[in-house]
């Protein structure tokens, strides 16, 4: 029962790479309109990123973005591609072994999304400390 469970996310990783591919493939489709161009290329290139939006080691959450958002943002973008477009794509996707490397780029955009929740965080609670009147008399000021 338990090799069962593990064939299955496999087989269906496999696929999400797959298909990852061949949303790398639409995106450099003519026939692929602008935004969803423009959204399967940030889709690709989160899938390809060595950082993740939520890191894998705090538990369960770490894994969502892989379990849940990644394939969320694969079937929004295929609703935007024309069938035929991805027909082909998922065609040649399945004639070549992805050869896609990983997205240094995309990483130091998460990296950056990551800074900036920081600051923001930082910025917010300072606010609120050097608002409070009585916060020197906390320090024995």
């Amino acid at each position: 029962m338990k090799f069962a469970i593990f064939e299955t996310l496999k087989s269906k990783a496999g696929r999400l790479t797959r298909e990852i591919f061949a949303l790398y493939l639409a995106v450099r489709d003519p026939r692929t309109p602008w935004y969803a161009r423009a959204l399967a290329a940030t889709v690709v290139a989160y899938g390809l990123s060595p950082i993740d939006l939520i890191p894998d080691f705090i538990p369960i959450l770490g894994y969502l973005d892989d379990l849940v958002l990644l394939p969320l943002g694969v079937a929004w973008v295929l609703k935007m591609i024309p069938p035929e477009v991805m027909a082909d794509c998922r065609t040649k996707a399945a004639a070549h072994q992805p050869q896609l490397s990983r997205n240094w780029c995309a990483a130091a955009v998460i990296v950056l999304i990551w800074l900036l929740g920081a600051i923001l965080l930082g910025r917010l609670l300072l606010d609120d400390f050097l608002a409070d009147e009585n916060w020197g008399a906390r320090f024995g000021y």
